[in-house]
C-alpha cells in the first residue's frame, strides 16, 4: 500500500467531509459515505483503503469530538493536539474544527459515552501526540502522518494525549 496515496485520500476525504458537513442535512455517518463515495470516484483507492481511511478520519474526528470544547477555540484544539497550533502547515485546522464541532454535537445528541480510542501502528492520524501502551514514549505529529511502531520497545498501540 502507498503511504502517501492513503495520506493523500485522508486529507481529500477530511475536505470532502467540510464541504458535504457544511450542508446541515447530513449526519457525520452520511458524510463519511459520502465522502467515500467520492474518493471512490476518483479511482485511485480499492475498497479495503476506502475503508481504511475513512475508519481513520471517523476515529480522529469522534476522539476530537469527545475533547473539544463548544467553543472551538485554538486553545481548546491546541490542548487536544498537545501543541502550538501556529506549528501546524498545511493543514484545513477551519474545516476540522467545524467538523469535530458538528460530530461532537451529534455525538451529545446521541448521549454516548466517552469511548477510549486506541490507535495501531499503520494507522494514519490527525497531527497530535501519542503515547505507547506499553512503555510510554510519547510520540508527536505536526501533520497527517502514519504511526509507526514504538521506537523504545516495538509496540504497535498508542492512546491520544489529550490535554
Amino acid at each position: 500500500m502507498n503511504k502517501n496515496k492513503l495520506l493523500n485520500a485522508y486529507t481529500d476525504l477530511m475536505e470532502h467531509l467540510y464541504e458535504i458537513m457544511d450542508d446541515t442535512l447530513h449526519s457525520f455517518a452520511d458524510a463519511i459515505e459520502i465522502g467515500k463515495d467520492k474518493l471512490k470516484e476518483a479511482g485511485e483507492l480499492t475498497a479495503e483503503e476506502l475503508d481504511k481511511v475513512a475508519s481513520f478520519v471517523k476515529r480522529d474526528i469522534e476522539h476530537a469530538a469527545q475533547h473539544l470544547t463548544s467553543e472551538e477555540s485554538n486553545d481548546s484544539l491546541a490542548a487536544w493536539l498537545k501543541f502550538d497550533v501556529e506549528l501546524l502547515e498545511n493543514f484545513a485546522l477551519d474545516a476540522f474544527l467545524s467538523i469535530a464541532d458538528k460530530t461532537r454535537i451529534e455525538l451529545a445528541k446521541l448521549q454516548q459515552q466517552a469511548i477510549k480510542h486506541v490507535y495501531h501502528s499503520g494507522d494514519i492520524t490527525l497531527p497530535g501526540t501519542f503515547v505507547c501502551q506499553s512503555c510510554g514514549k510519547e510520540i508527536a505529529f505536526k501533520e497527517p502522518s502514519e504511526i509507526p511502531e514504538c521506537p523504545v520497545c516495538g509496540s504497535q498501540t498508542f492512546v491520544r494525549v489529550c490535554g
